[in-house]
């Protein structure tokens, strides 16, 4: 439940600083909807988005190869069009500025998912391993507790492997040359 969670939280985070430069470079009115449109752009970016990306993947693949990487881009494209209109409908996002507002509205923002999903995944690892630690703080979970009076619990694992990196050999190569000579 823990990486479920951090994700989420990192990942809503990261959708809301998208979401508000949408808001800033289109004309798509997110405003204080970014919280819930966050949350609804979050929930199908982790749930919607690898179905939809299968679906077209499938589909794909019945024509050939032709076009491999226009496919692949084709295909992302798609798939964040379908999550960004799933965010509007879902949220307070909207859409303004008349016909050319609204091809605009439609059109650019989920080229923005697709740049920020690509930061995203970029620095993703970093970005839940910091937002794990935030979690286990607040949760106050033993991996928080960094308290240098602790004494330390013994692990044979860690062990073992300060062993191996001294020699590089295992406890069981270890015994075995113990056993041959």
């Amino acid at each position: 439940m823990r990486k479920w969670v951090v994700r989420f939280v990192s990942l809503l985070v990261f959708n809301v600083v998208v979401l508000l430069v949408v808001g800033w470079l289109t004309p798509a009115r997110v405003g204080w909807a970014a919280l819930w449109a966050g949350i609804v752009l979050t929930a199908l970016v982790i749930w919607i988005k690898p179905l939809v990306e299968k679906w077209f993947r499938s589909m794909a693949a019945k024509r050939g190869r032709a076009g491999e990487k226009l496919v692949e881009l084709l295909i992302a494209f798609a798939v964040a069009l379908v999550v960004w209109i799933g965010t509007v409908l879902l949220s307070g996002v909207s859409i303004g500025g008349g016909f050319f507002g609204w091809i605009w509205g439609y059109l650019l923002p989920p080229a923005i998912l697709l740049i920020g999903w690509a930061i995203y995944d970029a620095i993703d690892d970093r970005v839940e391993s910091h937002t794990g630690a935030l979690y286990d703080r607040a949760t106050g979970s033993r991996a928080a507790t960094t308290d240098a009076s602790a004494p330390a619990v013994p692990n044979p694992e860690a062990a073992a492997g300060r062993r191996e990196l001294n020699d590089g050999l295992t406890d069981e190569q270890r015994r075995m040359l113990d056993e041959l000579g």
